[in-house]
């Protein structure tokens, strides 16, 4: 007999499926206050998984492994206007972990003139300036955040310096917006992952204990 429950308590959704006897236990546990507040009107769901908005990923059914290596998200703004262009950017400000974060911002995905009406369907078409890359939080540097911003771009022509291009790390984001007058998001979301080789020091989110991670996120 199969049996499925999914209740919610405590900021915890938990899901047990499985046989009697044999329950596999998934536990989608959602981000601290502190980190929910950047979610505003933005939708970003992966496969199996749905909408990680503000959420954890957990770390039932390999999905800290498969995550690493699925294809892009699909990123929906159901607000956006369909006579306007925007753009999207994603970045991991905890690199290499976020009690140090000397490689802050790490560029994991930049993507420019999407029409709104794509971007109501989650459709991300446009000019992809730096190509997906999937979330791989190093070893033992504890949880990360990965962040998705929707910024309206008014005709502008987007780039990036050719330092810029060099590498992903450090990126200065601010500098960035502050290049091309991008004023606030128009939507954003974010969501929280470790390294899957970590799940069993059930570390919590959130904190900033983390220990100093060497190598650099890929």
């Amino acid at each position: 007999m199969r049996l499925a429950v999914a209740a919610l308590l405590l900021g915890l959704t938990m899901v047990v499926t499985g046989d009697e006897g044999d329950t596999d236990l998934c536990v989608y546990e959602a981000l601290p206050d502190n980190d929910a507040v950047l979610c505003t009107g933005l939708k970003v769901s992966y496969p199996e998984l749905g909408n990680l908005g503000c959420m954890v990923v957990p770390e039932c059914n390999n999905y800290r492994q498969k995550i690493t290596y699925w294809t892009e998200p699909i990123v929906k703004f159901p607000g956006a206007l369909d006579g306007a262009t925007y753009i999207l950017l994603m970045v991991d400000p905890d690199a290499p972990s976020r009690s140090s974060p000397k490689a802050r911002f790490w560029r994991h995905w930049l993507v420019t003139d999407i029409k709104g009406a794509d971007m109501k369907k989650g459709k991300i078409q446009g000019q992809e300036l730096s190509p997906y890359q999937p979330p791989s939080p190093p070893a033992q540097s504890g949880f990360h955040r990965y962040q998705f911003f929707v910024y309206l771009q008014e005709g502008k022509t987007i780039s990036l310096l050719p330092k810029e291009n060099k590498t992903r790390g450090s990126w200065k984001m601010d500098r960035f917006l502050s290049r091309f007058h991008l004023g606030e998001p128009e939507a954003s979301t974010q969501f929280m992952t470790q390294n899957y080789q970590d799940t069993l020091n059930h570390q919590a989110p959130g904190g900033s204990s983390e220990p100093e991670a060497k190598p650099e996120p890929k």
